[in-house]
C-alpha cells in the first residue's frame, strides 16, 4: 500500500508532463504559409523572456539576427544581449528539404533541429547544450513559430529534461528595413 501512492503519483506527473506541450493546431491558419527562407532574410530585432517551471521570469534579452539564403541552405547570424550583462552568439546552418521541412545545426545544438510547417506556423525541435551557472545541461527545446502581420513573429520554446518542462521561452522577433 505504501508505494501504490507514490507511484500513481509518479505516473500521473510523467502522464501530464507528456501532455503539457500544445501541438500545432489542425485549425491553425492555413495561409499564408510560414516560409522560414523568407522571414528569416535579412536583419531581424527580437526580445524575450525565460520562465522557470514554476512561470517566474528568469532571464531577459535582447537578439540581433541576420539571416542570408542561397536557394535553399541559410545561415542565421543570432547575437544575444542578456539583460544581466552577459553577451553570445550562435550561427545556424539551415537546409531547406524537398518535402518542404527543415533542419539545422548550430555549435551548441546536438545533433539537427528538425522543422515542420503548418500554415503560418512552425515547429522546431533540437537538443541544446544550454549552461546554466557553472553546469551544463543538454535540454529538448520545442519551439512554435506564429508568423503574424507586420513583420512580427512569436516564438514559444518548452524546455524540457527528462521529458519534463523545466523552463518556457518566449520570444517576439520585428523585421527590420535592410
Amino acid at each position: 500500500m505504501k508505494f501504490k501512492l507514490p507511484l500513481a503519483l509518479i505516473g500521473s506527473l510523467l502522464m501530464l508532463s507528456c501532455c503539457s506541450t500544445p501541438k500545432l493546431e489542425d485549425k491553425e491558419q492555413k495561409t499564408p504559409t510560414f516560409l522560414v527562407e523568407n522571414y528569416f532574410n535579412g536583419p531581424i530585432k527580437a526580445w524575450g523572456v525565460v520562465q522557470n517551471f514554476r512561470g517566474k521570469v528568469v532571464r531577459r534579452f535582447e537578439v540581433d539576427l541576420v539571416g542570408k539564403w542561397d536557394g535553399n541552405n541559410g545561415t542565421l547570424d543570432e547575437d544575444f544581449d542578456y539583460y544581466d550583462g552577459k553577451k553570445q552568439q550562435r550561427t545556424w546552418h539551415i537546409t531547406k528539404l524537398a518535402d518542404g521541412s527543415y533542419e539545422g545545426r548550430a555549435g551548441d545544438i546536438f545533433g539537427k533541429a528538425v522543422g515542420h510547417i503548418q500554415g503560418g506556423s512552425m515547429q522546431w525541435k533540437y537538443d541544446m547544450d544550454l549552461e546554466v551557472g557553472e553546469s551544463r545541461y543538454r535540454i529538448t527545446f520545442d519551439d512554435r513559430m506564429f508568423e503574424m502581420r507586420d513583420g512580427v513573429l512569436i516564438n514559444r520554446s518548452y524546455l524540457k529534461k527528462f521529458g519534463i518542462k523545466v523552463a518556457e521561452l518566449t520570444i517576439f522577433m520585428q523585421k527590420q528595413d535592410k
